[in-house]
């Protein structure tokens, strides 16, 4: 980074693709269940995750343009490999344009659950794909090491929730980490405070 509060030259490239191909760089812009860039503030928080990997492999899951992507291989050490997934073959093609550069990230286009899992066990599994069944979450957290990180972004805080939101008392993403025995797990607002995001390690 070039500064505390700077993004990296390679998460500037990404953004500005995302703008280029009309790609939401947040939720607000792409509306109700689309997909959408990760926000700065993930982003700062998989690069200090990803930054502990030495000689490490990350996977993600939902490469949209490479943002996430991007954030990840900025701060992950030399010896770290990242192998990230997109069903959307135009999303894909415009990440590896972002990513291509660097040998040490792998771009597949398909599939993560046919592309992953031979290519596991991870040190950080960042699922930004819109997991919410439990068979899949469950795939994921056996792709773990032990000690390996999962995270899911794209929540909202409870106290952001409006009074009736069904998911005060249940969000199904929270559900996933919280009835998987073989994770801790913890709840990270933004300091937007108005989005969160889980991460859980696997205990067992």
């Amino acid at each position: 980074m070039t500064e505390v509060t700077g993004v990296p030259a390679l998460v500037e490239r990404a953004m500005a693709t995302a703008r280029a191909v009309g790609f939401p760089l947040t939720r607000q812009e792409a509306g109700t269940g689309l997909p959408s860039a990760s926000l700065p503030g993930t982003g700062r928080f998989l690069g200090v995750l990803a930054a502990s990997c030495n000689g490490g492999r990350i996977a993600e899951l939902g490469t949209g343009v490479g943002i996430g992507a991007a954030w990840l291989a900025s701060a992950m050490p030399a010896d770290c490999r990242l192998v990230t997934t997109e069903i959307d073959a135009a999303r894909a093609a415009a990440a590896a344009s972002v990513l291509g550069d660097d040998p040490r990230v792998q771009v597949l286009t398909g599939d993560w659950e046919s592309l992953l899992p031979p290519l596991g066990p991870f040190d950080l599994i960042f699922a930004d794909a819109g997991i919410r069944d439990q068979e899949q979450f469950g795939v994921l957290v056996t792709m773990l090491r032990p000690g390996a990180h999962i995270v899911m972004d794209d929540l909202t805080p409870a106290a952001a929730l409006p009074p009736d939101s069904p998911h005060r008392d249940h969000d199904p993403k929270r559900v996933l980490f919280a009835t998987d025995h073989r994770l801790l797990w913890t709840e990270v607002v933004l300091p937007g405070l108005r989005d969160s995001l889980l991460v859980g390690a696997r205990a067992c």
